[in-house]
């Protein structure tokens, strides 16, 4: 049997311990493959899309290799923004407002 290690970096971007997810099936429809050929959308991605229809943002990375899968998408937080993998558009802030709390300053 051959174990391969491996490790992941994942920045830590809630700003409180409190928060609450539901789970929702995350989508592999455009999701490049990394260099391991895996399909990974990062924790911190705003879902289901960066726009005026955001409803949360994705609790963990979400491995979407196989197709899609169910993902813990955070619907109220308190969220450091200039940790998140992509800077939420301003459309998707406006969509997220007195859900998803974003905090500036470190």
């Amino acid at each position: 049997m051959y174990v391969q290690k491996t490790s992941v970096t994942q920045p830590n971007f809630l700003a409180s311990a409190k928060f609450t997810s539901f789970t929702y099936q995350v989508s592999d429809a455009g999701v490049l493959a990394n260099a391991q050929g895996r399909k990974i959308v990062p924790a911190g991605t705003v879902y289901p899309a960066n726009d005026a229809t955001a409803i949360g943002l994705l609790l963990n990375d979400i491995d979407v290799t196989t197709g899609p899968q169910p993902g813990a998408v955070l619907v109220e937080a308190w969220v450091l923004e200039a940790r998140l993998p992509v800077a939420p558009a301003a459309a998707a802030k406006t969509a997220l407002a007195g859900k998803i709390k974003f905090k500036t300053g470190v």
